[in-house]
């Protein structure tokens, strides 16, 4: 797992996969003003610092929240997240993850990437909510200022689509693309 992300390890550790994490600093920049595109490059990019052999097979993801036209990553500071959440309130927003599979497919070394959209519906945030919310960490290493699984569940009226890749991790479009390129399922790991 080519990822820092907590919540991309608590998802394969519930799916009972075992796994190592091993990141390096990898370039997140990106002039892609399209979403899907923009976290496909991205995760590629941290997947691709990763040494790969013909016994591995290295994942690695990156997530935006997409409000309108605007691709909102990790807020800043208090400031930022009062500015993200703000956004999001009472509107829809799209999550997008991208996802990257580094292995031996064939004898050779393959990487692909796909993404995965998910709409996330927020209800109105009260003030004094927001307010509390933005001074404690939850939000701070979070795409969009929040945690579906956290206290932004509060807000969340509805989601249409992988609710793992809200989270982090769309695990049934990983497996597809698994089970397509290398001919293995996450099943095979566990």
């Amino acid at each position: 797992l080519a990822s820092k992300s907590p919540r991309r390890r608590e998802i394969l550790t519930r799916l009972g996969i075992p796994f190592t994490v091993q990141t390096q600093n990898a370039d997140e920049s990106c002039d892609a003003t399209d979403p899907c595109l923009f976290v496909e490059t991205v995760a590629r990019r941290k997947g691709e610092v990763i040494p790969c052999t013909p016994d591995t097979i290295v994942l690695s993801a990156d997530t935006v929240v997409v409000s309108g036209q605007t691709i909102l990553g990790k807020p800043r500071d208090a400031a930022d997240c009062r500015r993200t959440l703000s956004m999001l309130s009472g509107n829809v927003h799209t999550v997008v993850t991208g996802f990257s599979l580094s292995g031996y497919a064939d004898g050779r070394p393959v990487t692909v990437s796909s993404h995965t959209v998910t709409e996330v519906e927020f209800g109105i945030i009260p003030g004094d909510d927001l307010e509390s919310y933005i001074t404690t960490e939850e939000p701070y290493d979070k795409a969009g200022g929040y945690a579906i699984q956290g206290h932004a569940a509060l807000w969340i009226a509805s989601i249409r689509g992988n609710y793992d890749n809200v989270v982090g991790l769309p695990v049934f479009d990983v497996e597809t693309l698994l089970q397509k390129t290398f001919g293995v399922s996450l099943r095979d790991f566990s």
